[in-house]
């Protein structure tokens, strides 16, 4: 609980997302009446074009619900987080919304759901629990013809919403800003019953001091005379004045001069807090944002295991060996991802070094409303092959070193394709379960993950030595290292089982040993196809073009661990 001057203060932190010109800003200030050292934006850039380019915070407050009395707060403060609407700064609506506790989703009344208003969905999925959907610029409809449209654009979104988690979201229509940016001041439609719809869908979120404290920082300037400015929201733990706090990306500890929220001097402040931290001799250049902490309460991370699931909206594939752009807290950086999963038929369950996985070429789409409360929920389904795949997990390896909480979300996106494309860039999502913080992990962290590809090889017999032997031909090549194979089972294509040798001879061959000897069957299959072969002028036999279908085929069946160093063949 915060104390500031209108008494004990309950904070939500609520996002303003939606496709760029749908009116965020504008609805932030029309909601607004105190505003934050990095509100609405005050990049130049930004005031010129008239778009958002950055996050901005603001807030208002409001006597406590009814259905929040008799909890310990006098009054309910909204906590405004303005992400950009621009398809170019899509990380910076990851990192923002990563703070939040509930969501509005705003849409443009004259063009409804857009690509950016989709992508902010997703975000919204993945990220938040709960959503009010606003119409806004319905000024724009005739007035002899306004109660109509917003009732066919009220019709067309809760379509939309009915296939995802907030089918049962309020939408409300309103105004922030009669007659664009040229209108006039303080005249908005609705907007009093905005804050009505969002005071009786709120709720009391989860808040903790208990834990390491751990800050995101998305605004940092220095005052003279004071110090430096870091402002932002405390995503774990609490804060006092002159605790000592970390900035791991730099590996520099200042104590916390002061602190302020939306300009009222406080002594402490804890998770889900909006707060701005004084420290003195540090220049602000140093750090644009990121995340400041309790000393050693984070870790370099240079790898992940992660849970995977992809996004159903997303239409290319999420590939093995293939390369995305991975956003961790306000960091996004460049991974490449392997998948793996629980083998076919086995029970899926936690991630475990103990437990062994099958390499997997791609990862599979699931609806993402359904409920994923446990393991077995997240059970994929391949509609092609009519199996269940079983829980999908990915090793990322970062292609720089990325600091941040152990257990993060992580999103990955394609944020390198057209941004003019009416396609969804955000292709998959998870947690970390295993954070890789060893620099030699190749060598200390990855033999010990079990993931292994099932492999296959093939070949003929050519002779046979014997009742108990065969050679074989065309499964090897003349280079392949043959100890790694010897003594694996094989299996004849006439049922019989052997084992496999050593080489015979320096093309490639094997010599297979038939421990049950062979059928009486086989061998005269094995003989009539000898027979037919005739002795062309170098002495060696030439089979008929037909000789293959009485040819008896050898398969051997293994599996080698993808970061094993020994890469033994395992049956």
């Amino acid at each position: 609980i915060r104390m500031a001057a209108s008494g004990r203060v309950l904070n939500v932190n609520l996002g303003v997302l939606g496709h760029i010109d749908s009116g965020k800003t504008s609805l932030a200030k029309a909601l607004s009446t105190t505003a934050s050292t990095a509100s609405f934006d005050k990049h130049p850039e930004s005031k010129e074009r008239g778009i958002t380019l950055d996050l901005g915070f603001s807030s208002f407050a409001v006597p406590l619900p009814k259905h929040m009395e008799g909890l310990p707060y006098d009054t309910l403060q909204y906590t405004l987080v303005d992400c950009p609407g621009h398809a170019s700064l899509i990380r910076t609506i990851i990192g923002g919304a990563q703070i939040i506790d509930m969501m509005m989703l705003v849409v443009d009344a004259t063009k409804g759901i857009q690509t950016q208003t989709a992508e902010c969905l997703v975000i919204g999925e993945i990220l938040c629990d709960r959503m009010v959907v606003v119409i806004n610029k319905i000024d724009l409809f005739p007035e002899a013809k306004r109660d109509n449209s917003i009732e066919k654009m009220t019709k067309r979104l809760s379509k939309t919403l009915a296939s995802t988690k907030f089918a049962s979201s309020p939408i409300i229509p309103v105004s922030a800003k009669p007659g664009g940016p040229e209108g006039p001041e303080n005249e908005s439609i609705g907007v009093d019953r905005l804050i009505e719809a969002l005071n009786s869908f709120s709720s009391v979120p989860r808040r903790s001091s208990v834990g390491p404290f751990i800050f995101s920082v998305d605004h940092c300037f220095g005052i003279r005379g004071q110090g430096t400015v870091m402002t932002g929201t405390i995503l774990n733990g609490s804060v006092a004045v002159n605790d000592t706090v970390e900035i791991p990306s730099l590996k520099v500890a200042k104590k916390v001069k002061s602190m302020q929220s939306f300009h009222q001097p406080i002594q402490r402040a804890m998770q889900g807090d909006r707060v701005g931290m004084c420290v003195t001799q540090f220049d602000p250049k140093q750090l644009e944002r990121g995340l400041v902490c309790m000393p050693g309460a984070l870790s370099t991370l240079y790898g992940a295991i992660v849970s995977m699931h992809k996004i159903q909206y997303f239409k290319g594939p999420v590939a093995t060996k293939s390369k995305f752009h991975v956003t961790v807290g306000h960091d996004t950086v460049m991974a490449r991802l392997s998948i793996f999963g629980s083998p076919p038929g086995s029970v899926p369950r936690d991630f475990s070094f103990d437990q062994e996985y099958c390499h997997q070429d791609e990862l599979l789409a699931k609806p993402m409303s359904s409920p994923q409360p446990a393991a077995v929920a997240a059970a994929v389904v391949d509609d092609d092959k009519d199996v269940v795949i079983g829980v999908q997990f990915g090793l990322l390896v970062f292609e720089r070193p990325v600091t941040c909480p152990l257990d993060s979300l992580i999103i990955g996106s394609r944020l390198d394709a057209d941004i003019h494309s009416n396609t969804c860039r955000i292709a998959f999502h998870g947690q970390i379960i295993e954070a890789i913080t060893d620099k030699a992990y190749t060598e200390t962290v990855l033999p010990k993950l079990k993931v292994y590809k099932l492999k296959k090889k093939e070949g003929v017999v050519e002779r046979v030595q014997d009742e108990y032997s065969v050679i074989i031909k065309s499964m090897f090549k003349k280079e392949t290292n043959m100890q790694l194979f010897a003594g694996l089972r094989v299996k004849l294509s006439t049922g019989e089982d052997g084992v496999i040798e050593g080489s015979f001879g320096q093309s490639g061959k094997v010599k297979v040993r038939i421990p049950a000897g062979l059928s009486q069957q086989t061998q005269t299959v094995l003989s009539s196809h000898k027979k037919k072969g005739t002795k062309s002028k170098s002495g060696e036999d030439s089979s008929p073009a037909d000789s293959t279908a009485v040819s008896v085929r050898v398969i051997l069946h293994f599996k080698r661990y993808n970061y094993d160093p020994s890469k033994k063949m395992i049956q």
